[in-house]
């Protein structure tokens, strides 16, 4: 036993080497940075801090470099390392309606105060390979940046004043932390928003897309989307009042669904939500689509069996560490499990092997 035990530990350590020289890569190229993975890769690191609910663009690049570019191994890195963190207070809800906006589209309302803003964005790109790309020292045109300084109204606030869209109705009771607390059901609307916000973003836009082909009967408009800067704050109590402690990149958006009214309803739109560090859009406009599939009971709506009308189906599978773990258990050493399967298969042959002699000796 422990000469296996040994020669286990020895593998292993051979296996980190190995990982530690694919990772490299060929030396006669320059390393790759973590600045460089931070400032170029901005989407990737973006979508690590999402998904590992952890705001710090420097680890984000870090965890994806050590990952070898595994988004989903940097988020488990990620998230890994926050339960070290010490948690010195809660800050105070982002104001999005003071947001710095680097981007703002509406596809509802063509003219809206403070104007559409393009922003970076593939949207309007060719897809095609851009070979300058590939060539050395190759520096970007320079583009016009000039954020729009908050405060923007929202586009929704254009359809609350007629009575046209649902109010947003605020809770005062905070709602459990995911990252200290595991998901328990029934899970109201901000526990919902709290685990898509850091949900897989493939299985998030694939619930969204389910959506938009009939699945849950939720065709909705962009109401509004937006990327930029918005300040946290946080409560000193020695103080009396809110301190600025620092600046993140958010993505936000509101989608604009019909709805029928109810009983206690009028006809009017409804609302769904996303909120992502970072420039996430996809991950916004997907979580979006699924918050408003999973209000079908608060709204009265019918249940058509829909996967993302199902809050138990989404929220139990959403989380891709979760997922990631319980998939990858299944390449580990199983051999008292499979040798007990491969004797009960013998038993159940053997039985029926003599079955059948039997019923030929008839």
């Amino acid at each position: 036993m422990y000469v296996a035990v040994k020669g286990g530990e020895r593998a292993i350590e051979n296996a980190h080497a190995w990982l530690a020289e694919e990772r490299r890569g060929d030396i006669a190229i320059a390393e790759l940075s973590v600045a460089q993975i931070r400032e170029q890769l901005t989407l990737s690191v973006n979508r690590v801090m999402a998904e590992g609910s952890l705001y710090d663009p420097d680890l984000a690049a870090l965890a994806i470099k050590q990952a070898r570019g595994d988004l989903i191994e940097a988020v488990f890195l990620i998230r890994a390392y926050r339960t070290t963190l010490p948690r010195f207070g809660d800050t105070n809800p982002i104001d999005t309606g003071d947001m710095a906006c680097d981007r703002r589209i509406s596809a509802t309302f063509k003219d809206m105060p403070g104007g559409q803003i393009l922003g970076p964005t593939f949207d309007y790109t060719h897809r095609l390979l851009d070979f300058k790309l590939a060539a050395e020292g190759e520096l970007p045109e320079s583009a016009q940046r000039d954020p729009t300084p908050g405060p923007v109204p929202h586009v929704t606030e254009f359809l609350n004043q007629e009575g046209l869209i649902e109010e947003a109705r605020a809770d005062d009771i905070p709602p459990p932390d995911l990252t200290r607390a595991p998901l328990e059901m029934p899970a109201d609307r901000a526990l919902r928003l709290q685990a898509l916000t850091r949900a897989d973003e493939g299985f998030t836009l694939s619930l969204a897309y389910s959506t938009q082909r009939g699945y849950a009967r939720n065709h909705a408009f962009v109401g509004e989307l937006r990327i930029g800067s918005v300040a946290v704050e946080m409560d000193i109590p020695e103080l009396g009042f809110a301190v600025d402690i620092g600046e993140i990149t958010v993505t936000e958006c509101e989608t604009v669904n019909q709805f029928k009214g109810s009983k206690t309803e009028p006809p009017q739109f409804t609302r769904g939500y996303g909120l992502v560090f970072g420039q996430t859009e996809r991950k916004a406009i997907s979580m979006a689509l699924v918050d408003r599939a999973m209000r079908w009971e608060e709204l009265g709506e019918d249940f058509v069996g829909a996967p993302a009308q199902d809050t138990e189906f989404v929220l139990y599978h959403a989380d891709n560490v979760q997922a990631t773990g319980f998939l990858e258990h299944i390449k580990l050493p199983h051999y008292v499990d499979f040798q007990s399967e491969l004797e009960l298969v013998r038993k159940l042959r053997r039985e029926a092997g003599a079955e059948q002699v039997a019923e030929a000796a008839e």
